[in-house]
């Protein structure tokens, strides 16, 4: 019986690496006790901000157990997006935007859960009468946590999974099953000393290593937050439009980054360092059809264009004005405000 469950997990382990994941780890449901306490503390302290989904269904969300009590194991597995270029380079390009690197290309959404669901078809097929449930990112399940407990990799200082045979650029999927499988070894923190991604954060929102605030995480302000981003901070997000990839960016670890495999996650044209200015001029018509297919659209035209106007605003780029004083009577007041912001700042700096 032991053998069968061993081979059982091998053949899974290898089907899931021809299927084009990177690595494979597996746990059990309760093996990160600590994940509801730690969730707790987090929302105690605000630090979740504008997103209450967080704080909604914290028993599924800080209990694995409780999301799917039947399932036996979890099966954690890695997918590279790993970027060929830098992406702090196009920091200095004022008059153009910043983009993280993981929406450059398709929505890892839908690319990551394909991918799922083969490997669990397969399981399904060599267990009759097994059940799986796919998750990406979009179930109240606290994949970071059990990603370590699976071996994977660890949380590091600035909270995102990282590995030593992954670096940083990865996404993680997880299928639950009622698959009884035998656990791999959790892995524990390698950072040592190192404070790299702390020390290049712009807007300090490491109140300690390890632990996040959201509020002023730029990825936070310019994806989750709705309306004005607070006066304070916009200066410091510079010219991210959309996400920042500073922290996982500077990571030692990243030597042993794997390669890209899927093509989807490439990026597309114009999404490396365009121009702000054109992208100030997207109407919703004209936004939807740039961004087909990309996670950037599921925040929608108004949220999009406040960010390229603040970007616009921290340029020092006299030939951008046209682009803010064109929005100063949008319909969105968020977005007029972000173009009356923007403009008082370009005068202010010329």
């Amino acid at each position: 019986m032991a053998r069968r469950k061993q081979d059982l997990k091998q053949a899974l382990v290898d089907h899931a690496l021809a299927a084009g994941f990177a690595k494979v780890g597996i746990c059990r449901p309760d093996a990160a006790p600590g994940t509801a306490e730690r969730l707790a503390a987090f929302v105690d302290a605000g630090h979740h901000g504008q997103m209450s989904w967080m704080a909604e269904r914290m028993h599924w969300r800080g209990n694995a157990e409780a999301l799917w009590p039947e399932a036996q194991s979890v099966i954690m597995l890695a997918e590279p997006y790993t970027p060929d270029h830098d992406p702090l380079d196009v920091l200095s390009q004022r008059d153009r935007a910043a983009i993280s690197v993981y929406a450059h290309g398709r929505d890892y959404h839908d690319v990551v859960k394909k991918r799922l669901k083969n490997v669990g078809r397969w399981l399904i097929e060599q267990v009759p009468g097994a059940e799986i449930k796919v998750f990406v990112d979009t179930a109240p399940v606290m994949e970071k946590p059990l990603a370590e407990a699976a071996g994977l990799g660890w949380q590091g200082k600035h909270t995102n999974l990282l590995g030593r045979d992954l670096g940083n650029w990865f996404f993680l999927g997880a299928i639950f099953t009622t698959v009884d499988l035998s656990p791999d070894t959790p892995e524990v923190s390698h950072c040592g000393s190192c404070t790299a991604c702390l020390d290049i954060c712009p807007t300090d929102a490491f109140p300690a290593p390890y632990r996040l605030d959201a509020r002023r995480c730029i990825s936070y302000l310019t994806i989750e937050h709705k309306g004005p981003v607070p006066e304070d901070l916009r200066a410091k997000i510079g010219n991210r439009i959309y996400g920042c990839d500073d922290c996982l960016a500077v990571c030692p670890w990243n030597k042993f980054a794997k390669t890209a495999r899927d093509q989807r996650y490439a990026a597309r044209d114009g999404m490396i360092a365009p121009d702000l200015a054109e992208l100030a001029s997207l109407d919703e018509t004209a936004f939807r059809a740039r961004f087909s297919g990309s996670p950037i659209k599921r925040i929608g035209r108004d949220r999009f264009v406040r960010n390229v106007l603040y970007a616009i605003g921290n340029s020092a780029a006299p030939h951008l004005l046209p682009a803010a004083q064109a929005l100063t009577d949008d319909p969105d007041p968020t977005v007029a405000e972000a173009a009356q912001w923007a403009i008082a700042r370009l005068n202010a700096q010329t």
